[in-house]
């Protein structure tokens, strides 16, 4: 029993020693979440991780000129539709946490239940995307890097037309660029 009231005693007035430990344990143990948590990050920014719920839209971006281009540049899931920035992209990965509860709960475990589902998580991606500016899209393109004369007539009177009022984004014009367009019937405001 001595020992014990020996400890208690320690504990109640902790050396330097025993404070420097319970700091480099906080600290270890803070290094282990931060790893972890990152890894969990990338781990779902992944088209493997996407595929898994959406493999109807992964199949149908590596037809397009996002997956496969001259350039040899390639855009995946997250690179579109998680935001870059830390803060934007934690807030993303908690809305996005929905989706993984409805796939759980089998609302889109099947390419037909995705497909009924599709139009509804198209708007909501576009009134997203439409809210922040098409931030993602501006990540790679960007209208001060943009040669209008390499661009058809028609884009450059639209993309000159959008710089100067400001009162477009990239999603305005550009659905369906990177995904087919779903069936909007019965959608409202289609």
């Amino acid at each position: 029993m001595k020992w014990l009231k020996a400890f208690w005693r320690r504990l109640k007035k902790p050396s330097n020693a025993a404070a420097g430990v319970v700091l480099f344990m906080g600290f270890v143990g803070g290094l282990m979440f931060w790893g972890a948590f990152n890894t969990g990050m990338e781990a779902t920014n992944t088209e493997e991780f996407c595929s898994g719920c959406h493999q109807p839209i992964v199949k149908e971006i590596r037809e397009t000129v996002h997956y496969a281009n001259r350039s040899g540049v390639r855009a995946i899931c997250s690179d579109c539709h998680v935001p870059h920035n830390w803060t934007d992209k934690i807030v993303r990965k908690v809305q996005a946490s929905k989706e993984l509860v409805a796939f759980a709960m089998g609302t889109i475990s099947t390419e037909e239940k995705f497909k009924a589902r599709r139009a509804h998580l198209a708007n909501r991606e576009w009134a997203r995307l439409k809210g922040n500016d098409s931030k993602e899209c501006r990540n790679c393109h960007n209208f001060e890097f943009m040669d209008f004369s390499e661009q058809g007539k028609r884009s450059v009177k639209q993309h000159s037309t959008a710089l100067a009022t400001g009162d477009k984004t990239c999603v305005d014009c550009h659905k369906g660029i990177a995904h087919k367009l779903p069936d909007m019937a019965g959608v409202e405001g289609w």
